[in-house]
Parts: structure tokens; C-alpha cells; sequence
């Protein structure tokens, strides 16, 4: 198997191990550099073959440049399948028009769902004849394998587990954090477990400035033994965010310390009491499994996609209208209090999570495979080909 990332970070780099535990697999990289994460390069095991298709980002939307990398990076591996991003990226297409061409079955990698975005029938159309050159689809969950099968793809063609993480890593790490007492220089020795935290980055999608004026909302009406929040993070909004901060007057109750890189990340979950992720649009939400990995009852947005697959509500967590900002302060209310049992949510949480686990992207990536070689390799009709190179190159 040949699975391509566009760039590897922890993430990618758990999955990829945990498939190469029962299968031959090679790593493809596109480039070096996150366009969207500023992530330390992640540790990767000494077994793992891998190959970057670009040095750098330059050529990220050269199509000649990315099938001459496929040709002589990937080619050379001769793989019985490959596992490719998604549908938008030049690289997935070219990935896929490369894979045609070269009548290696391919599988597409998705998370996206009927939801997340609005819709519109030209671009659907063009989306059903992309998902014709693939043989197989792994989701993230069960939405987005209902999007994929409303796209064309047989229902039985699609394999879940694409959305997971190193749940160990979260699992242990917190626990090493709780039993020492918290993290010393994380946050206020006073916070430890009593601590709203949230983790995104500072964009309009993510629901930030509804998020911090239902917490405003939430201390007004607790008072003085209300719970701070820790929003973790970096981006476009945080000027924003500042001047929302002190337009509530919540002054250090609301701590954003940037952007946190992976190994410090079970500092902060092993320290607080709960976990919020308010998206307006949200194909999956890994810093939810995060979470729930650490032991920490959740509260979702119900336009994530993990939130039908994650969230059992009342038993880990509950999910929430991200619109309604009162909803969201009622539900602080609720999980803050002294009533609610959160040891006993945030058990339930790592129950839920340890059936997402890399052996789960294994799994279902050896299923997909298998259905994938299984299947009949698509025509090369002119119009597919042509919207392969069309979409690369918008």
C-alpha cells in the first residue's frame, strides 16, 4: 500500500504506523511543510519506507511537477493500491490521474460530509465523475461515508477509521500529568481539573468569538468559583479574540497561550476538567479523540463529524447547536458543576475512543484494499480525464 498525506505530522505518522504493523506500506509525503500546521517533525518508526514527492510547497500545484514525482517516487515501489487525500488537492488528483493511468487501484481518503459546506449541484456533479476513479473510500466516520455513497460510491466499497490518533500517547500522557498533580507552569496550580480548555486554530470556522462570549455568559452567572478557560492556538482572529477578551472584561480568566506543539499537548489535557470544541464546520475533529483519549468529558459541536460517531450524550459529553451561544453556556453550567460525575464521563470517553484507534485506520485501510484491488479499474473516459487535469489546475 502506498498512503499519501500531504504532509506527515503526528497524526498521519500514528496511522501509518499502525498499517504498517500487518501490511507493506509506504509513506508518500507531498511536502515537507504543513500548509496549515506549524508541527515539529513527528518521530517515525525505523521500519516505515516513505518518500517526500516535493522538497518544498512550491510545486504543491504543478501538475507536471507532482506526476514526474508519482512516476519516479511511487512508480518505482510498484504498489498494489494507493490511498489518496481526498478530491481537492493537486496532489490527490494527480494521485489519481496517476493511478488511472497507470491501472493501480486507488482509495480515497475522505472526511468530508454533506454539512460541512453548502452545496452546490454543479460542483456535486463534478465530484460524482471524480469519485468514478476511485475503487474503495476509509471516512472518518459514518457521515462521511454517507456522503461518499451519495456521491456514487457503493455503500459496500467504504471502509471507517481514517479519523484516529495515537490514543496511548493522550491516555498515558495525562495520566503521568494527573498523578504528579498537573503541570507545573502550564496553568495556575488553583486551575488543575477545574478548567475549560479548547484547541483550534484562529479562523471563522471554528466558532471562536461565540465560544468565548458564552463563557462570559457562564462566569457572569457562577461568579467567583467559575472555571477559567484555556483556549489553545494561533491565527488570522486573535487580535479579535484579544479585543473580545477585553471588551467582556474577562481579563486571566481566559488564557490563549498559542500554538502548542504535540508533546506538550497532555500538559494541558491532563490538567483540565473538560473539553469544548464549538465549529460551526467541522469535517471530523481530531482534538476531540485528544480529548476523550485524555479522559475529559466533552462538549461538541453537532456540526462536527466525529459528534454522531464520538458523543453519547449525557454518558461523555454532549453535543450543541454551535449557533446557540445560551446552549453552549448552559451546557458549562451543567458539566462544571459539582453534580456532574466527570471522572466517571471521561471513563466513557476513553471507552468511546479506544474503538478509534490506528488499528482501526489499519483495518479499514486493508479493507479498502482489498476491495479496491478486488474492483473492476474504471474506464478512462475523456471527461474524467479532463476534469482530473481541470481541478488540478483551478
Amino acid at each position: 500500500m502506498a498512503v499519501v498525506f500531504d504532509n506527515f505530522g503526528p497524526y498521519h505518522m500514528a496511522r501509518l504506523a499502525g498499517a504498517a504493523k500487518s501490511m507493506d506500506v509506504l509513506g508518500v509525503e507531498v511536502a515537507g511543510k504543513s500548509a496549515e500546521y506549524d508541527w515539529d517533525a513527528p518521530n517515525a518508526p525505523e521500519d516505515l519506507q516513505r518518500v517526500r514527492l516535493l522538497e518544498d510547497g512550491s510545486g504543491r500545484s504543478d501538475w507536471s511537477l507532482l506526476s514526474a514525482a508519482y512516476d519516479d517516487r511511487v512508480g518505482r515501489w510498484r504498489p498494489d493500491a494507493i490511498a489518496l487525500p481526498g478530491w481537492s488537492s493537486p496532489a490527490a488528483l494527480a494521485g489519481a490521474h496517476w493511478a488511472a493511468r497507470c491501472r493501480i487501484p486507488a482509495i480515497v481518503m475522505s472526511e468530508s460530509n454533506a454539512n460541512d459546506f453548502s452545496r452546490h449541484p454543479a460542483l456535486e456533479f463534478v465530484k460524482r465523475r471524480l469519485v468514478t476513479q476511485f475503487q474503495a473510500g476509509l471516512c472518518g466516520g459514518t457521515e462521511a461515508r454517507s456522503y461518499l455513497a451519495k456521491l456514487g460510491m457503493l455503500q459496500e466499497r467504504i471502509s471507517i477509521g481514517y479519523d484516529v490518533i495515537d490514543n496511548d500517547y493522550f491516555a498515558n500522557g495525562a495520566l503521568v500529568v494527573r498523578a504528579s498533580g498537573g503541570a507545573p507552569g502550564c496553568v495556575n496550580s488553583s486551575w488543575r481539573g477545574r478548567f475549560f480548555l479548547a484547541s483550534a486554530r484562529f479562523i471563522e470556522k471554528k466558532n471562536l468569538p461565540r465560544l468565548v462570549e458564552a463563557f462570559a455568559r457562564y462566569r457572569s452567572a457562577v461568579g467567583p468559583g467559575a472555571w477559567p478557560l484555556v483556549l489553545l492556538g494561533d491565527g488570522q482572529m486573535r487580535a479579535e479574540l484579544e479585543r473580545l477578551r477585553a471588551q467582556l472584561g474577562l481579563g486571566t480568566s481566559l488564557l490563549m497561550p498559542g500554538f502548542i506543539q504535540y508533546g506538550d499537548l497532555p500538559l494541558y489535557y491532563g490538567s483540565a476538567g473538560a473539553f469544548i470544541h464549538a465549529s460551526t464546520t467541522e469535517q471530523w475533529g481530531l482534538v476531540v479523540n485528544e480529548a476523550m483519549a485524555s479522559g475529559l468529558p466533552v462538549i461538541v459541536s453537532e456540526r462536527c463529524g466525529c459528534a454522531a460517531d464520538l458523543v453519547e450524550d449525557g454518558c461523555n459529553g454532549h453535543t450543541f447547536d454551535p449557533r446557540d451561544t445560551y446552549a453552549l453556556t448552559r451546557l458549562m453550567l451543567q458539566i462544571a458543576s459539582d453534580s456532574c460525575d466527570r471522572e466517571a464521563m471521561g471513563r466513557a470517553s476513553q471507552d468511546v475512543i479506544s474503538r478509534w484507534s490506528p488499528q482501526t485506520f489499519a483495518d479499514g485501510l486493508r479493507q479498502a484494499a482489498q476491495v479496491a484491488i478486488d474492483a473492476p479499474l474504471p474506464r478512462r473516459r475523456l471527461l474524467e480525464k479532463t476534469l482530473l487535469w481541470a481541478m488540478s489546475h483551478r
